[in-house]
């Protein structure tokens, strides 16, 4: 199973541009995951869709996925707004008033959460989420199951994007997936660039921007001493390839742009590939 993921796509930056600059980094992704072979399954926009919470962003959003050749499904991000995005995606499946739901694709369950407290930039997780958080899981506790997400659990170490660990929702979180052996993984965005780590004894994986990435910096930032570094880059626009080959979840990250090719699959290289395959095993 192939799942295909794109987050923090904030259209309507430029309130009043249909073509603005982001809309053109979007559509550059979804032109290669169209035409991608093998061919995603599935794709998961996790969150921040939009910029300011607006309609007509919300109608540009729904016209740019329009037409592709897979499924697409939806998370909530800080710069979501639940009722705007209901009123456009009606057929969207909320729950006890937020965002969350269960997708069965046979071999892999997923379960898609709501993180967003609206006028909150970081994440959330009340004790309602919690509840049918755990109920879903407990419906199924051998199924492999990925869990989906805007907001990541974790501390990444940008001091101006991190989640604290010792805030409640995180514990919240972790008290639902704690000791659970079927969760092969949780896919986020938020934070604007590819990052991985194991969390409560699973992988989780954040997913580069459509829009602008965030830049790598380390460094303590102290909120009353502007030191000019970097915070937001144009590099290219990014995605994530999630494969679940039956027994791991193992997870690519790309970008939408020419890369420069030093070697192509040509008959000089035939005896290469052969040896290589011959090494292992016959699946017969």
């Amino acid at each position: 199973m192939l799942i295909a993921q794109v987050t923090d796509i904030h259209l309507g930056f430029e309130p009043d541009s249909p073509g603005e600059f982001n809309r053109q980094r979007l559509d550059r992704v979804l032109d290669e995951l169209a035409v991608m072979r093998p061919r995603p399954d599935m794709l998961f926009a996790t969150g921040d869709l939009i910029d300011r919470g607006d309609k007509i962003s919300y109608e540009r959003l729904r016209e740019a996925f329009s037409g592709l050749p897979f499924p697409v499904h939806y998370a909530l991000g800080n710069h979501d707004a639940r009722e705007t995005f209901a009123e456009v995606f009606p057929e969207a499946p909320f729950d006890g008033g937020f965002l969350q739901y269960v997708i069965d694709a046979g071999a892999l369950r997923l379960i898609v959460l709501d993180t967003l407290e609206e006028g909150r930039h970081g994440g959330a997780f009340c004790d309602a989420r919690a509840a049918w958080f755990t109920a879903r899981l407990d419906e199924a506790p051998d199924a492999r199951t990925l869990v989906v997400l805007h907001h990541p659990p974790m501390e990444v170490g940008i001091a101006w994007m991190n989640t604290d660990p010792s805030e409640p929702w995180v514990e919240r979180l972790a008290a639902c997936v704690r000791g659970r052996s079927n969760i092969v993984g949780m896919i986020c965005g938020h934070i604007h660039r590819a990052i991985a780590t194991t969390w409560e004894g699973t992988l989780v994986a954040t997913c580069p921007s459509t829009a602008p990435q965030v830049a790598l910096d380390l460094r303590p930032i102290d909120p009353d001493h502007p030191d000019e570094r970097n915070l937001i880059l144009a590099d290219p626009p990014g995605y994530a390839l999630h494969w679940f080959n039956g027994r791991e979840l193992i997870t690519h990250w790309d970008t939408a742009e020419d890369h420069q090719v030093l070697a192509k699959f040509d008959a000089n290289l035939t005896d290469m590939v052969r040896d290589m395959l011959a090494e292992r095993p016959d699946p017969s």
